[in-house]
């Protein structure tokens, strides 16, 4: 099956203009090659993927963003390249925080608006879930893999 490509019927010239009060501007302000690799070597952005890596780029962005609005477009291209980098580095590596089993019982039943009683299927008496949301008990296996289905989550959160 062979397919025909499209062809746009404006010009390369103005295909990527805007007309503004009647002019055509072009949509993206061109940077100065030259200048933009040199800012590009001196910097070497790459994916983040551990904290050394993000502690180099936030140090090579610092300056950039103290610039502020006195930045060239090839600083500001990179600046936010290098913003880019560390965003998708955060939201990659959000750091989960290591909760007891009883404090991520306590934080579900929260996040879920749910009352101790609703576990009692699960623990068998009022006491005893009392007892392991306040970390007087520990939770068997057991209590953590029903927990773990009732919850949506791995049954490790729980031992």
């Amino acid at each position: 099956m062979a397919y025909k490509l499209s062809r746009s019927n404006t010009s390369s010239r103005t295909r990527n203009t805007t007309a503004v009060r009647g002019r055509k501007t072009a949509n993206s302000v061109s940077l100065n090659r030259r200048k933009y690799a040199e800012l590009l070597a001196g910097t070497l952005p790459r994916i983040i993927e551990n904290d050394a890596e993000l502690k180099r780029i936030a140090q090579n962005v610092e300056p950039l963003l103290d610039k502020g609005e006195r930045r060239t477009r090839e600083e500001e291209a990179l600046c936010r390249l290098l913003l880019r980098l560390i965003e998708d580095y955060q939201q990659s590596y959000r750091a989960i925080p290591q909760l007891t089993p009883n404090d991520a019982l306590v934080a579900l039943l929260e996040a879920r608006n749910l009352r101790q009683v609703e576990l009692l299927p699960i623990f068998g008496s009022r006491s005893r879930i009392s007892d392991a949301v306040n970390g007087k008990r520990e939770i068997s296996k057991a209590q953590a893999r029903e927990l773990a289905e009732f919850f949506s989550v791995s049954p490790e959160l729980f031992i």
